[in-house]
């Protein structure tokens, strides 16, 4: 009886209570997917077929070693450079873009605010700053930098364009986010005593929201730099646009040392960003 009464008190125990409900959710997930796996044509088998597989390893075989010869790691420091410089030329000109956005937006700074609703007009205005962010943010920064090359060309200047205007919008709306979820009460007590915008966005809202603040934009730019390499596919220059030529010529060693370097940027720009936020701390 005491080892029938242990052996229903273990398998009670063993027992999820929850695991019928967890199968009906992986079936409505497999149910909403297939569609949509069907809709996109998605076939992975295909990456197992002989001749993918021939092409595939013949590609792959010449990554070893990577190509280090004086002349191309030159070119590869000069165009990482460019890269890093896209990344960062492009972001201060997003924020050119994002600032006077941003405070356009948040509500806390408007002097037509305080102590009430905001006016109409100061309203429209704002919902009509938030729809030119939308537009900005919504249109990718890869086809900005299709417009913009053949606007002015290939080259750098079309990949620091492309960053601007697609990161300002993101940063015009969490800017305001940010600003927005500080403590009221010193802005409206600066705005209702006579303080301008500006003067109320350096001593009450900034002082609060700098971290935060800082945070996001170190993100973004490390964003960036990710994004000038894709820019560099569609001719804005730097490391993207060497990867793409190595790539067309089947060049594996060049294509594996450019993504080593790659690699390194990145978890460059991943530790400069997490120094930033323990300075911040």
């Amino acid at each position: 009886m005491g080892w029938t009464m242990r052996g229903c008190t273990r398998s009670m125990a063993v027992r999820d209570p929850a695991l019928s409900r967890r199968w009906r959710g992986v079936l409505a997930v497999a149910v909403v997917l297939w569609p949509l796996l069907v809709l996109t044509e998605f076939q992975p088998w295909t990456l197992f077929d002989a001749r993918s597989l021939r092409v595939t390893g013949r590609f792959l075989a010449e990554f070893v070693p990577p190509r280090h010869d004086a002349e191309f790691l030159l070119l590869l420091a000069r165009e990482t450079w460019r890269t890093v410089a896209i990344a960062t030329a492009g972001m201060a000109l997003a924020g050119l873009i994002a600032l006077p956005l941003a405070l356009a937006m948040t509500q806390q700074l408007s002097v037509s605010a305080v102590g009430g609703r905001m006016e109409r007009g100061p309203a429209w205005l704002r919902q009509v700053v938030r729809a030119c962010t939308v537009v900005l943010r919504s249109v990718p920064e890869l086809v900005w930098a299709l417009v913009f090359v053949r606007v002015v060309g290939l080259g750098p200047t079309a990949g620091v364009l492309a960053i601007a205007i697609a990161y300002g919008g993101m940063l015009a709306k969490v800017w305001a986010e940010i600003l927005e979820s500080a403590d009221a009460a010193p802005a409206q007590t600066l705005l209702g005593h006579g303080a301008g915008r500006i003067q109320t966005l350096l001593f009450a809202a900034l002082p609060q929201s700098a971290p935060e603040l800082t945070s996001y934009t170190v993100y973004r730019w490390e964003c960036a730099i990710r994004s000038s390499v894709v820019l560099g596919f569609v001719g804005a220059g730097g490391l993207g646009q060497q990867l793409d030529n190595a790539a067309k010529l089947f060049a594996g060693s060049e294509v594996s040392a450019i993504l080593l370097v790659f690699m390194a940027l990145v978890a460059l720009s991943d530790r400069v960003s997490a120094w930033i936020r323990r300075g911040l701390a």
